[in-house]
């Protein structure tokens, strides 16, 4: 009987550590749902930046003054007509090479 018993025993013990540690085990389970809740998360932010770009073109093909400032602001565009100053500020080694 004793060695029934620990047979038994010694059977439970592989079958937990198949259980835990084995490439299907508890440690694997919880290690794949983290990495799910991280894809998860990445998924989300991407999603909500392709709403912004989806929006951003809409607002691009429906109306020219989202165009206009789009090319104003990134293109450096100017109207007809408009006259153009740039202001370049003084570089800081110059003006003290100079003193």
């Amino acid at each position: 009987m004793k060695v029934l018993a620990t047979i038994l025993f010694l059977l439970l013990i592989f079958m937990q550590i198949g259980l835990w540690f084995g490439s299907h085990g508890v440690f694997q389970l919880w290690s794949l749902d983290a990495n799910i809740d991280q894809e998860r998360e990445n998924n989300r932010k991407l999603m909500q930046r392709n709403e912004q770009l989806h929006a951003e073109v809409q607002e691009l093909k429906g109306g020219s003054e989202a165009l206009e400032e789009r090319a104003r602001s990134q293109l450096g565009f100017i109207k007809e007509g408009e006259k153009f100053i740039r202001v370049v500020p003084k570089r800081e080694s110059a003006e003290s090479g100079n003193r």
